[in-house]
């Protein structure tokens, strides 16, 4: 049975996990924070134990009322102006939860049966992760492999854009991608502005048994070795002299013509 705790001190030990804490602190004590509906539900149904909830009052006989019912653990309130004061943000959905993060996943666990991987190299934007991890879960992707220095998919703003995605599509953190997917049998395509880069309407791509598409920086792209590293360089064709889209965008066009499509 949860326990309703109204907020009287912001200094509460139970409240640390909100209290304005960065996404690498909390992934340091082994906690991510859920935010909203969808995100926690995600988090239950993976496997992931609540350790408290974090909502508006009006949301525990609302919208939070089946997740007080669902979840045996201290439940914090409080009126919007506070829970600011205390998260250092506008709550967007006004539900939060904290929760032990999943059990790390190894490359190579992605790998095994997948034909269809995402690669993010340098990706730090928590929104541009949680978007594309979002469109490659709907669009065809059986996993995703990110870089050391991308941002982690459950840091609240990503795992909240993914809409649960970073909680049900496998990923896992990767020194050496290309390396892997090279060892496991994975054909390699680059999305970069290249002279020698084919459209990514290309029908070698699609015909791919196993193939990895690799997405890079904002603003930089991919590094020029991982580039010459993959089977192919990859475009979108563009026109009205643009010559690329912001990362999450691209991603889902390629995800679309090489996963989903057809």
């Amino acid at each position: 049975m949860a326990t309703i705790i109204d907020i009287t001190s912001l200094n509460d030990p139970g409240l640390i996990p909100y209290r304005q804490l960065t996404g690498r602190q909390l992934q340091g004590d082994g906690i991510f924070i859920a935010e909203s509906e969808n995100v926690i539900l995600a988090g239950l149904d993976a496997g992931c134990r609540p350790l408290s909830l974090l909502m508006e009052r009006r949301h525990i006989t609302g919208k939070g009322k089946g997740l007080v019912e669902r979840c045996a653990v201290p439940v914090y309130t409080g009126d919007d102006a506070l829970l600011k004061d205390l998260t250092g943000f506008q709550l967007s959905r006004g539900i939060l939860c904290a929760m032990e993060r999943p059990a790390a996943l190894q490359p190579e666990e992605v790998l095994a049966g997948s034909r269809r991987i995402v690669v993010l190299e340098n990706v730090v934007d928590g929104t541009n992760v949680g978007a594309l991890l979002r469109s490659a879960a709907a669009l065809g992707a059986d996993g995703m492999l990110l870089t050391l220095d991308c941002c982690d998919p459950l840091q609240r703003r990503a795992a909240r854009v993914s809409m649960g995605a970073a909680l049900r599509m496998p990923w896992a953190v990767c020194e050496n991608p290309l390396a892997a997917l090279q060892a496991a049998g994975f054909q390699t395509a680059a999305l970069a502005l290249r002279d020698n880069a084919v459209s990514i309407d290309d029908p070698r791509l699609k015909a791919a048994g196993k193939l990895a598409l690799f997405l890079g920086a904002e603003g930089d792209g991919l590094r020029q070795e991982t580039i010459d590293g993959c089977d192919f360089a990859v475009i979108i064709p563009m026109h009205h002299q643009v010559n690329s889209l912001n990362v999450a965008a691209a991603g889902a066009v390629a995800f679309w013509e090489l996963f989903g499509k057809g």
